[in-house]
Order: C-alpha cells, then structure tokens, then sequence
C-alpha cells in the first residue's frame, strides 16, 4: 500500500519539478523512491493491507505485493536503461510524471478487488502510454504507434466496460470476491456470460494475444525503444497479474464457459506470433510477436484454474520474462542508435563489444527457455501447472512452437558470434547500461539455479 503511494506521489512530484526547478534532481530521486516503495512492500507481507474507507476496492495481499515487487524492481532496472533517454529529453518533467503515473496504475491493477479499480488501474496505465508511444515527435512511425494505440486501445475499453456493466447487472456487485460468491451459489442469466467473454476479449488485447494483438507490432516498432521496453516489461506484468485476479478469483467457478474460448486464443498465439516472428528482419518487430508467444504461456497457467501452483508460475514467468526483456532491448537501444534494427546490425558483435553479446546471447537463452536460464524453469513451471487441466493438448503446440522460437532467438546469436560486419568500431556503450546487463545476466542465471526461491513466495 505504501508503494503504490510512494510511486504516485513521485509522478505528482515530477509535475512539480519544472515549475520549482529541479528537474535535474529528478533521477536519482526516483531511483531512490522506487527503492523506498519496494522496501515499503516487503515489509507490508502477510499483512493483507486495505483502505477502509474506499469499501476495499483495493486489497495489497501477499500476491498483489510479489507482483508490485516485480514491477518495482523492472522499474528500477528501466529507469537505468533510459537514463540518456531522459537527459535528451526537453520535457524532461513531464515524462517521468507520465511514466511514473503508468506504474501507478500497474501497482493498482496488482491489488483491486473491484471491477472499478480495475477500470481505473487500465485507464491509468493506459493513457500516459498512449502519449510515451508517440513521444518521438518528429519521427512519423512514433506519431503513428501513438495513434494506433489510442484508437485501440480505446476499443478495448469499451468492451472491458460493457463486460463489466453486464456482469453488474447480473449480479449487482462491483466486488470481485462477490461476484464470486454469487456465480457460485446460483444459476446466473445468459448476459452474464457475454459479460465474462467480452472482459475476455478486453484483457486478451492489453496482453496482446492473437488475434487481438494486431495493434502490438506496429505500436512497438514506432514508439521509442525504451517505451517499447516499458510496454513489453512492466505494463505485461500489470496486464497478467489482472487477468489472472480476474479470471482466476471472479471467474474461476465458471471456467467450463471461457476456458476453451481462452485455450483457442492461446493456440493461436503460440503459432502466429512464432511464425511470424521467424519472418522477421527487424530485431525490434522480432521481439514484439515474441511477446506474444510469451502471453499465450502465461494465459496458459491462468487456463489450469485449478492448479495448485498457478500464481506463482505466472510470478515467476513475468519476472524471468522481464528481466530478460531489459537486457534485450538495453542491448538493442545501444545497437540501433543509427536506426538500424535489423538482425545485420548485430553482425559481429562479439568481436566488436563481448561483454554486450555475452549479455545479449544470456537474454536471447532465457527468451528461448534454454537450460540453466531463468526462461527455461519459468515454462517449465507453466507446463507443470498445466498438465493438471483438461487442455494437455496445448502441451504439443508449445513445445512446436518453441522449436520455432528458438530459432529465431538464435538467429540474433548466430549474427552475433558468426557473421561479419562491415563495422569495425567498438559499440559505444553507457557504463550505467554495461552494469544493467551484469545484473540482468546474473539474476538470469540465478533465478535458474534457484527457481524454487521464487516460487516458494507464495
């Protein structure tokens, strides 16, 4: 509780800073903040912390206290990678207010046990990132993300709305814990049910799994490749930790009627995004469908409603996932500062900077679940929780499209380690950055060697 409070008054903060003039100072005061918000979590555990006053619309329990952890510690990892993002920056106060506020909303989405903390959290997050992804001002394609984004994103809203206003009508309760209680002691109208598929349709789009993840290539190939990181880190891990208090707490005694709604939706994810990734020749786009196939493993543990260890394979995914995202997009943020983002410009990059392919060559292992990295123990933990539910078939179409997966992963390593460039130059790279990747690479390998650590939070 105290951390979502930290977080939002440093966006407040961030506003005032241009007016009083210390904007300068803003950096190391939100790295500290953020510091200050996760030692607040960590010490508010096993105490179930809720504000009396707002009816417990929000509720930071152990699991809405272990995934705000994971957005705070991104977060920080982030705020590292964009600090000569920032300083080339003239609205410097107003970006961090903007993303300040966007983790904000991530926290509240984390902790609400009420439909319309849940609106708020989305809209919260979802706004400031609608202005970040066109930040670029004057590149065209920026201009474009932010549009499309918007337009979208926008859509989606109206159907989580009109989900939630059916669901309301059904049972004449925002109350997550309820709805719960009423869908389990009755028999419940059909609009209801429309109600929990078009809330299906919303969350399915703000995590971006096909076919409603149209908007995610385009909107991440144009925004900054630092908010590119942003959307596929934090904002993900907000989107799932929703999804999964949603689906998994309000919905879960009628999973029969969206279970093979959702296992479909994930089937097709796990085959458009890796095929398509693999046709890829931008780096950035690759990334942005293999986004996608990380989704679908992770709806995959909120599918198996019953298992006994969902939460904490979703936890444990989302923090293997994000830490491996940062160094990739740390990397190519450095790589691409001449705009090419495409597989050449990694061309020897092994030769040129090792350190940064090593780091590099640890996330693209991770991203393709390779042994002793933090990737392979989080789909593994996905797949044990899987096989307990009745759609063990999705098991096959993982498997298939994780061979396709690891191939394009492996094509940044090949142009890394095998490939000439026609570069001789050494990377220049930021000693902030060199040490982020020593910490991501090391966590990586870390969370490999003890996943139990993690999982054994919950």
């Amino acid at each position: 509780m105290k951390g979502l409070f930290i977080i939002s008054g440093l966006g407040v903060l961030a506003m005032l800073a241009e007016i009083f003039k210390f904007k300068r100072a803003l950096y190391p005061i939100v790295l500290i903040g953020i510091l200050a918000a996760f030692v607040a979590n960590f010490m508010e555990f096993n105490n179930n912390m809720s504000i009396e006053p707002f009816n417990n619309m929000i509720r930071f329990d152990n699991i809405a206290l272990a995934f705000s952890s994971v957005i705070l510690i991104t977060a920080f990892l982030w705020f590292i990678l964009s600090n000569d993002y920032f300083n080339s920056e003239t609205s410097l106060a107003d970006h961090f207010s903007l993303v300040l506020f966007a983790i904000t909303g991530a926290l509240m989405l984390t902790a609400y046990s009420n439909m319309t903390t849940l609106f708020l959290g989305i809209e919260i997050l979802s706004i400031p990132l609608y202005v970040l992804a066109a930040s670029k001002k004057d590149d065209i394609k920026s201009n474009e993300a932010g549009f499309k984004y918007l337009i979208m994103g926008s859509f989606a809203s109206a159907f989580l709305l009109f989900g939630i206003a059916l669901i309301y009508g059904a049972t004449g309760t925002f109350d997550v814990l309820l709805i719960r209680a009423k869908i389990n002691t009755g028999t419940m109208p059909m609009f209801m049910y429309a109600g929990v598929i078009m809330m299906l349709v919303a969350m399915c789009f703000k995590v971006s799994a096909a076919p409603f993840h149209f908007w995610a290539p385009d909107v991440y190939e144009g925004s900054p490749t630092v908010i590119t990181a942003l959307m596929s880190t934090i904002v993900k891990t907000a989107a799932f930790a929703a999804f999964m208090r949603l689906f998994l707490i309000g919905f879960g005694g009628i999973s029969d009627t969206w279970g093979m709604v959702l296992a479909c939706i994930i089937a097709l994810s796990l085959i458009i995004s890796n095929v398509t990734a693999a046709a890829q020749t931008s780096v950035k786009r690759m990334l942005a469908y293999s986004s996608i196939s990380h989704a679908a493993f992770m709806l995959m543990a909120i599918l198996a409603v019953h298992a006994k260890f969902s939460v904490s394979s979703i936890l444990y995914y989302t923090l293997a996932y994000s830490i491996g995202s940062i160094a990739s997009f740390t990397v190519l943020y450095n790589v691409s500062k001449d705009g090419d983002e495409t597989f050449d410009s990694f061309n020897g990059l092994a030769k040129r900077n090792p350190m940064i392919a090593l780091g590099m060559l640890i996330s693209m292992l991770s991203l393709a679940g390779i042994p002793v990295t933090a990737g392979f123990f989080a789909k593994y933990f996905i797949f044990t929780t899987l096989i307990t539910s009745p759609y063990k078939w999705l098991l096959i179409v993982a498997v298939l499209t994780s061979c396709v997966g690891a191939y394009y992963y492996f094509k940044v390593v090949i142009a890394m380690y095998f490939k000439k460039s026609d570069k001789h130059e050494p990377v220049a790279f930021e000693m902030s950055h060199a040490m982020l990747l020593a910490i991501t690479a090391a966590l990586t390998i870390l969370l490999g060697l003890m996943p139990d650590f993690i999982v054994g939070m919950l």
